[in-house]
């Protein structure tokens, strides 16, 4: 059994009165210029040898859903918030709900036991061109959650975090809405929390709620006075003429290892369906599946190996104003080279092939693995 501790127990104050005190709201902010990447617009016209102008290979400028850079018809359509979920993602809670209606899901260290190459994961799901009805089990906020969803300025269901965690936010977290908990919610209409009973776990008498709570995003929105959409694409779509880079210069990739532990160990697999054309995901005991039976699947794999460290019990991924190695897959391909992202924590990815191109990403749904920088990622053919 896990050790009980405030890292792995939402106690039964959950349900009753008494639990710490919910925050002040926290208005949406807009992006700084270091953020402001452009959705690639029309080029002119390049002269071409003879007298009629040949326009050269370019983006498409039709009006996108930024986190999956699929186009939409109507822009008043995105006019909503972003919200993302903390979702555990250890043996003893799973089943999960909701994952595969995400448009991207983060996946990086989970905090307990607090020691390097020791955590497992937990998953950060966000919401954007589509809402899951339930998302569950819901869990605390972590540091990393900052740099990943500023320049999204998203809303955050989660269920609090340690006193130090909170100021971190407070400080650095000032595009984001971290503040819409359980308890904060609680008795306010539009429902944004839910208790699954189903979940609910009797320990010497006592019941505790840390795999129970469900959050529901559409309504969570709702509570938010963040109600701006992101301006830009958060990855580098193919758009127009463009094409993922993966069919121009990729390598065959149809089973990925992404080992989270020590000596290449508790790996998270992709394996390639040519029949769905996606990666199916698996956790380290076998086939990532929801409580519907639903295996969960991607469009996209990025893996973006980082720097890991440990400060105050909380784990750190070392990514604002830092670079290192990526690889992406796709289609049963992949391309590898080199990510960096500026001091801004609200500034964007950048990704560059080892050949000097920029990297150009699949529309859709998109995993991201942030592993530590000595991870051996295993590629299969």
């Amino acid at each position: 059994m896990e050790s009980v501790s405030r890292r792995t127990l939402v106690v039964g104050a959950i349900g009753a009165a008494g639990a710490a005190a919910a925050v002040p709201l926290l208005a949406g902010c807009t992006p700084s210029a270091a953020a402001e990447t452009p959705v690639p617009s029309a080029p002119a016209a390049t002269p071409a040898p003879t007298p009629e102008p040949t326009p050269t290979a370019t983006g498409d400028p039709r009006p996108r859903w930024p986190l999956t850079g699929e186009l939409l018809d109507d822009p008043k359509q995105a006019e909503h918030a972003v919200v993302a979920v903390k979702v555990p993602d250890n043996q003893g809670e799973h089943p999960q709900d909701g994952i595969n209606e995400a448009d991207i899901v983060f996946v990086q260290l989970d905090g307990y036991p607090a020691g390097l190459y020791q955590s497992g994961t937990r998953l950060l799901p966000v919401f954007h061109s589509s809402f899951a009805p339930d998302v569950a089990p819901v869990r605390s906020i972590r540091p990393v959650d900052i740099p990943l969803l500023s320049p999204m300025e998203a809303v955050i269901g989660n269920t609090g975090a340690a006193g130090w965690t909170l100021k971190y936010f407070k400080k650095n977290g000032t595009a984001l809405d971290f503040k819409r908990t359980y308890m904060a919610t609680k008795g306010k209409s539009p429902k944004a929390y839910s208790i699954d009973g189903a979940r609910v776990r009797t320990i010497k008498g006592q019941k505790y709620y840390d795999r129970a709570v469900v959050c529901h995003p559409e309504n969570l929105a709702q509570h938010s006075k963040i109600v701006t959409t992101p301006q830009v694409l958060y990855f580098p779509f193919a758009t127009g003429d463009e094409v993922p880079s993966t069919q121009t210069a990729g390598k065959p990739a149809t089973s990925v290892s992404v080992p989270w532990k020590k000596g290449d160990a508790y790996n998270m697999g992709y394996s390639y369906s040519e029949k769905k054309e996606q990666y199916q995901r698996s956790m380290p005991w076998g086939k990532h599946v929801l409580s519907d039976g639903t295996r969960v699947t991607t469009d996209n794999l990025l893996v973006i190996l980082a720097k890991q460290h440990f400060a105050h019990k909380e784990p750190f991924h070392d990514i604002t104003g830092e670079e290192g190695d990526f690889y992406y897959f796709h289609g049963g391909a992949y391309v590898q080279g080199r990510w960096a992202k500026g001091t801004d924590v609200r500034s964007l990815f950048t990704f560059t092939l080892d050949d000097g191109s920029p990297l150009k990403m699949a529309v859709g749904r998109t995993f991201v693995e942030l592993p530590h920088t000595s991870a051996k990622v295993g590629i299969k053919a």
